[in-house]
């Protein structure tokens, strides 16, 4: 086994690891405290912090990665997990709503250092012209880590039912207590540590291609999480009577499906299809093939609203062909964004720019998160359906300025003692070559 292909491994089971207590923590937190008789939106609430301090953690994550190393930042956010899932070992008097959203704040930094870290450090695993296998890495690590979400949706369940809620918590630290030590022996420790010191300003990406991919990400994750995170298991649980272990393996099937789904989307786009790593950048999928993938996604919960409303079939069964369809595009799109952000990304810093895309992905998921128990509140699941919809629309109009933009061949040239962070970025005064991601001066 090659460096790159041990060092691939040790990172994805890493992230494995740390996914599986994620979504099984997720699910303990939704059915418990609505057990206990939160509303829905309260129980949105719970989530506030979690995906509020994501965007913090990965707009700053990635530039303390790119100062101290991929592996610092990775560690970092396995320890936190750790420190979240310790919080919920009190007696239950103590689990009041802020002392949860504190909780849930440190698992939500965790959550976005681990996923920063872990897909910033494929990018510098693999050759600049084998664009066509990075799309092949990043589906595989993306699929993989929401299989194993979906799992941990299932387990976090069956251990509610069957020891309760501290002792599953407990189970989940110890898991993950193992994995940490495993990869801070094993991990390569100056990985991902850029050649240079970047300032505080480089922070905010001044790619326009980043910038309008970030922007269709956070409408695209919204769109599911509106109707995911509260309104689904609160409404197959309130409404079709559905128990908690029926309602966590729903989710976690859809998960892990989704996941799958995710893992093979380079044969469904029928991209990056040669073997071997000598694959060159036209390989990859590019802007074009987003707003393909991403047009028929928006008709789907409309329909499923429409289908909820006009019953021609039960709610239940119009629910799993609905959600069936939307789990296949949503997955497509899901792995499409996630290659081309790494393809977009410069190499030295790589992680800044990830950085970037991923808080506009958490600040989708915190809009997608409180609406969800908001309208359901409100107006109940058909309506949140719709507002999936209206947002992928959203995204659909981004993703439109997307598709004169094409995977960046990375310069692989180390900057020199003089050369700032500023010399990677678009500048007034340089000139450049026609490349619009290839930022080094042209000779």
């Amino acid at each position: 086994m090659s460096h790159a292909l041990r060092q691939y491994s040790l990172v994805t089971l890493s992230y494995w690891g740390f996914t599986v207590t994620d979504g099984a923590l997720r699910m303990l937190v939704v059915l418990y405290f609505h057990q206990l008789g939160y509303s829905p939106f309260e129980v949105a609430a719970l989530f506030l912090f979690y995906e509020f301090f994501g965007m913090v953690t990965n707009l700053f994550g990635g530039w303390l990665a790119a100062r101290t190393g991929l592996n610092t930042t990775l560690h970092i956010g396995l320890a936190l997990q750790m420190m979240a899932l310790a919080m919920l070992l009190v007696e239950p008097a103590w689990l009041s709503v802020i002392y949860v959203m504190a909780a849930q704040a440190l698992s939500g930094i965790a959550k976005d250092l681990n996923k920063m870290s872990a897909k910033s450090s494929i990018k510098l695993l693999l050759p600049d012209n084998a664009q066509g296998k990075l799309y092949h890495w990043i589906a595989l690590l993306t699929g993989s880590k929401n299989t194993l979400k979906g799992v941990g949706f299932f387990i976090g369940a069956l251990l509610l039912a069957s020891i309760g809620f501290r002792a599953a918590i407990l189970v989940l630290f110890l898991g993950l207590m193992l994995v940490c030590i495993a990869s801070f022996l094993l991990l390569d420790r100056d990985i991902g540590k850029s050649q240079y010191q970047p300032k505080f300003r480089d922070l905010f990406s001044k790619s326009p291609a980043i910038n309008r991919l970030s922007a269709a990400r956070f409408f695209l994750f919204g769109s599911r999480d509106i109707w995911f995170v509260v309104a689904l298991p609160v409404y197959l649980q309130s409404v079709l009577g559905w128990s908690h272990t029926s309602v966590g393996s729903l989710l976690a099937l859809w998960i892990i499906a989704y996941g799958a789904v995710q893992s093979i989307a380079p044969k469904l786009t029928q991209l990056g299809r040669n073997k071997g790593c000598n694959l060159d950048h036209n390989n990859g999928p590019d802007g074009k093939t987003a707003l393909h993938w991403i047009l028929p996604l928006g008709l789907i919960p409309a329909v499923i609203a429409a289908a909820l409303h006009y019953p021609l079939a039960a709610p239940a069964t119009v629910l799993m062909l609905g959600l069936a369809v939307y789990g296949i595009f949503f997955a497509i799109n899901s792995s499409l964004h996630s290659y081309l952000i790494v393809a977009y990304a410069q190499r030295d810093g790589v992680s800044l720019d990830v950085g970037f895309y991923y808080m506009a992905n958490a600040g989708g998921r915190l809009v997608g998160s409180l609406l969800s128990g908001l309208i359901y509140q409100w107006q109940g699941l058909e309506a949140c359906m719709l507002a999936s919809s209206a947002f992928i629309a959203i995204a659909c109009v981004l993703s439109t300025g997307l598709a004169k933009y094409q995977p960046q061949v990375i310069n692989s040239q180390k900057p020199t003692e003089n050369q700032n962070h500023d010399s990677r970025l678009p500048s007034a005064t340089n000139s450049y070559s026609t490349n619009p991601f290839n930022n080094t001066p042209a000779p």
